[in-house]
């Protein structure tokens, strides 16, 4: 599941931004520290596959085509939790490469063992804070796409202001997306999903592809978690948004 966590304020930017897409000085939260033991397997797995993989952050723009080794669109993952779906749709999708945000030491342990066990050549991860990353790294037009699942919904009402998805959040996606790039959301609280598609449907630069939700696309798998969850009567929201020319 994707998580939040207080972004670092940073001082300078190395790419131009606009008074529209400069980060507000609340800063959003893209993720949470989280207590979890590395295993053993994970260890392994950081220590192995960690060089080729990992991408360190640098307040400097990102040379994509360098890091994958190649040219083919770039889509960005914000949180992967264990990696499981990560995998799956890199799998399925073995021409796009996948730039994949998450903090969580066992949950990048996991998506590198999984790297390992399936041979996946087309996925980087960078350890860090996604909202800086996309500030300091990523220039506009530079995304095909981006991923976010199952972020945390915080439930209680008072803490709606940590969620993920608020409108300044969703106007940097929106510049560092080309256009005709895509916005894929998921989330199994409805509460979320209703505010979700408010922020999204009242970003300028994104256009819904449904008339309010949209189907699950093929390449998005059904985790452990969700199939869980739809047992027990629990739904799940999918938002798919483009943005235009």
């Amino acid at each position: 599941m994707a998580a939040l966590l207080q972004s670092r304020a940073v001082t300078q930017s190395p790419l131009p931004l606009s008074p529209a897409e400069t980060p507000p000085q609340r800063r959003i939260r893209s993720f949470v520290l989280r207590a979890g033991r590395t295993t053993s397997g994970q260890e392994k797995a950081l220590a192995e596959l960690g060089p080729r993989f990992l991408i360190p952050y640098a307040e400097a723009p990102l040379d994509a085509t360098a890091a994958f080794g190649r040219q083919a669109p770039l889509i960005l993952e914000i949180g992967f939790g264990m990696g499981e779906a990560t995998a799956h749709i890199a799998r399925v999708r073995p021409d796009d490469n996948f730039l994949c945000c998450e903090v969580h030491e066992p949950g990048v342990g996991a998506l590198l063992r999984r790297i390992g066990e399936h041979g996946i050549a087309n996925i980087r991860i960078l350890r860090h804070d996604a909202v800086e990353v996309l500030t300091h790294m990523l220039a506009p037009a530079q995304l095909d796409g981006v991923h976010i699942f199952f972020p945390d919904p915080w439930h209680k009402k008072r803490h709606h202001k940590r969620r993920l998805i608020q409108p300044p959040l969703i106007a940097l996606l929106a510049n560092r997306l080309r256009p005709g790039g895509y916005l894929h959301c998921a989330t199994d609280w409805q509460p979320y999903a209703e505010q979700m598609l408010r922020v999204l449907s009242g970003e300028p630069l994104l256009a819904n592809t449904a008339a309010d939700w949209a189907e699950r696309p093929a390449y998005r798998p059904l985790t452990k978690f969700e199939n869980r969850g739809l047992r027990l009567g629990h739904g799940v929201w999918d938002l798919v948004f483009r943005r235009g020319a």
